[in-house]
């Protein structure tokens, strides 16, 4: 995978990011949301596959991106198809931080350090390439606006910024309200983003145990039958996997 395009999973945290705090906004959910923007990236990438209400693996090959590839190796180690809520609601070890991180080494973001109570170390990070930022929300504002069907990595980004509330950060307020509801919209425009943000949903509201239909699609794996797999969390990405990227330093 070339770097020439910027992941799901970036344009999903700028997207997060408030310009004026230097905060995430819907930092919790966010996490669940970079998780599936994983997911999804990896599918458009041709390794992973919706089988169901599941995700398997159809190409081993490694992308190019470190922290893609972790996450395509931990769901290659499954050995066998895993529920997307089960992958999405287990846990991880700083991702939100390897992507800020990724972001700054990329120029893209700007970290500043500062105390909170004047004492505690604290961490915040202004946008320094504004365009990007105003690109990816226009690509959001004019899909919207249209109603054109988007495409599948646009409609994949809307379909997740719903799904961890970053709606009334968007578009706040009465005003914003036809909005949200056309960004939630969007979510029906690619079978895969739609899965992952359904299932990023329901980790969120504690529905993991019913398995969710998923949509019919052309990407299913062909012949593949959903394993009587264990409701078993999926392990935690070990430090050494997202190593690449991964920074320790104040929140």
């Amino acid at each position: 995978m070339g770097r020439s395009r910027r992941t799901i999973p970036e344009e999903l945290l700028l997207l997060a990011l408030d310009p004026a705090t230097g905060t995430t906004a819907q930092p919790q959910s966010l996490d669940l949301g970079l998780a599936g923007a994983q997911l999804v990236e990896l599918a458009l990438a041709g390794r992973i596959a919706p089988d169901g209400d599941r995700i398997a693996v159809v190409l081993p090959r490694p992308t190019g991106d470190p922290t893609l590839d972790s996450a395509l190796e931990l769901l290659r180690r499954r050995g066998s198809p895993v529920r997307a809520v089960h992958w999405i609601g287990g846990p991880r070890l700083g991702l939100r931080q390897t992507y800020l991180t990724h972001l700054e080494r990329c120029g893209m973001v700007h970290a500043v350090a500062g105390q909170m109570c004047g004492v505690l170390p604290t961490t915040r990070y202004q946008a320094t390439e504004t365009a990007i930022s105003r690109e990816i929300r226009a690509r959001l504002d004019n899909a919207i606006r249209t109603g054109v069907p988007p495409d599948p990595r646009t409609a994949a980004l809307a379909a997740l910024a719903h799904a961890v509330g970053l709606g009334k950060h968007l578009y706040p307020g009465n005003e914003g309200r036809s909005s949200r509801s056309r960004l939630r919209d969007l979510i029906r425009h690619d079978p895969m983003g739609g899965l992952v943000a359904h299932a990023v949903m329901d980790v969120q509201n504690g529905v993991a145990a019913q398995p969710r239909r998923a949509p019919a699609t052309g990407r299913q794996v062909a012949g593949a039958r959903p394993t009587a797999e264990a409701a078993a969390g999926v392990p935690a990405q070990s430090a050494s996997a997202s190593g690449s990227m991964a920074r320790v330093g104040a929140r």
